[in-house]
């Protein structure tokens, strides 16, 4: 029954950590979707400024 409990402590240390680890990883991922989003209207926005000043 011990050694149950043990085994029990540890899965579940460890499906923790891989939470966190999963959920950091969305975060980033977030970031950095929105980041080339902004990049990719900023460019296109000084592609037409560039075009409609000629």
């Amino acid at each position: 029954m011990k050694k149950l409990n043990i085994l029990l402590f540890v899965l579940a240390i460890v499906v923790m950590s891989g939470c966190s680890v999963i959920g950091g990883i969305f975060k980033a991922g977030a970031f950095v979707g929105i980041l080339a989003v902004v990049v990719v209207i900023g460019i296109i926005i000084w592609l037409f400024s560039m075009f409609s000043g000629k």
